[in-house]
């Protein structure tokens, strides 16, 4: 019933920036919890940002002061603002969301299918 898709990923410089999308489509009644995760190389998934469904955000400590998430519930989307970028940031990154679709009383986890992105130093 919903789909995730992201964009924004790419090449960087460190020091750089980037944004990340994550655009939700579907039978949405309402988006409740959203965050976002990576996987860098060699490592395990991580969780980066989540946002949740009483508006309170949490950050890894690696990307606190660096990153901020924040969402346009109008447009279904999320968002991941990425500052100071370091090559440690390399990685695929994921959104995630819980849903509420059409059909009353039915919430759902979402994953969109990752975006990479690559930090150079």
């Amino acid at each position: 019933q919903v789909q995730l898709v992201e964009s924004g990923g790419g090449l960087v410089q460190a020091g750089g920036s980037l944004r990340l999308s994550c655009a939700a489509s579907g039978f949405i009644r309402r988006i409740n919890a959203v965050g976002w995760y990576r996987r860098a190389p060699g490592k395990q998934r991580e969780l980066v940002a989540v946002s949740t469904s009483g508006g309170i955000t949490n950050y890894a400590d690696s990307v606190k002061g660096r990153f901020t998430i924040s969402r346009d519930n109008a447009k279904n989307t999320v968002y991941l603002q990425m500052n100071s970028l370091k090559s440690e940031d390399t990685a695929v990154y994921y959104c995630n969301a819980n849903v509420a679709t059409t059909i009353p009383g039915a919430k759902y986890d979402y994953w969109g299918q990752g975006t990479q992105v690559t930090v150079s130093s």
